[in-house]
């Protein structure tokens, strides 16, 4: 025990305050920084799972998890210096030299992690937004400390760096409400009742269960194609993302097709039409492939 309590009593070094770092001090310290980041991650799971019994906005609460988890880093972090006994004016210098050269090495982290927070506080993209950047389409699914992670419309989970949210030009569809405005496009034989056309497609579109009555369907008669009458019929619908959206379109195509087979409306397909010379004879050649 002799042995045990000189080593636990044992002075390292002289801090320039006159005081005596021992061991016992660097245990602790090195004891309640572990514990108290331990405590952190805990803390930010507990209130995770509380405030997602009581349906909190899943932004809201990464916020929140955020706040607490940096609170109790910093308490952590003047814990640590008082049972060191390290004054934190001791540590002006260093930290605007540590400031200087974290600033030149680590630019994209500062600025992602920057981006992050206004991410979460301007709120321009959340958590079950469905964006689109760079081509790429997808449902925002978590924004973190350096990326946003965003679950493709194939399943494929993409990471994109908070500043490219911010530098690049997002499309988020679900913004301020879920409602989307969108157009089916068919053509009918040159020749067909055109009137009848706008009548049965107005009468289609609006009786599909995820158009929106308000603002109503319009059904316009766009061109003149070169094998067909153009007909565009325009809508607004409630959804979450594109693939509500394609089946949407597509039970109006099928109920189109249904229903113009049935009024006897052909619809229209590229077709060409040949015109022989026969004011002179034809020359017709026979050639045998050997």
């Amino acid at each position: 025990m002799e042995n045990f309590a000189q080593f636990w009593n044992y002075g390292l070094f002289t801090l320039p305050g006159g005081a005596e770092l021992k061991v016992s001090q660097l245990v602790l310290t090195l004891a309640v920084v572990v514990g108290g980041l331990l405590l952190g991650h805990w803390l930010q799971k507990l209130l995770g799972r509380a405030l997602g019994a009581r349906k909190v906005n899943p932004n809201a609460v990464l916020t929140i998890q955020r706040l607490v988890f940096y609170f109790i880093l910093v308490l952590v972090f003047v814990t640590a210096l008082a049972m060191l006994h390290i004054p934190i004016t001791a540590l002006a210098f260093i930290s605007g030299a540590v400031a200087i050269g974290v600033g030149f090495g680590a630019q994209n982290v500062i600025n992602n992690l920057i981006s992050g927070w206004i991410l979460m506080s301007e709120r321009p993209v959340r958590i079950g937004d469905f964006i689109e950047i760079d081509d790429h389409k997808g449902v925002v699914e978590s924004i973190g400390n350096r990326s946003t992670q965003i679950r493709r419309v194939d399943g494929v989970h993409m990471l994109v760096p908070n500043s490219h949210m911010l530098e690049r030009m997002v499309v988020n569809w679900t913004l301020h409400d879920l409602r989307i405005r969108t157009m089916v496009r068919v053509g009918v034989a040159y020749g067909s009742p055109v009137r009848r056309v706008a009548e049965l497609l107005e009468q289609i579109v609006s009786g599909e269960k995820g158009v929106l009555k308000d603002p109503p369907p319009l059904v316009v008669f766009e061109d003149f194609g070169d094998s067909a009458l153009v007909f565009d019929a325009f809508f607004w619908a409630e959804v979450g993302g594109e693939r509500e959206l394609r089946v949407i379109r597509s039970e109006i195509r099928m109920r189109i097709t249904e229903l113009f087979e049935q009024e006897g409306i052909v619809i229209a397909f590229p077709q060409r039409d040949v015109h022989l010379d026969t004011s002179r004879p034809l020359e017709i050649q026979l050639k045998r492939e050997d």
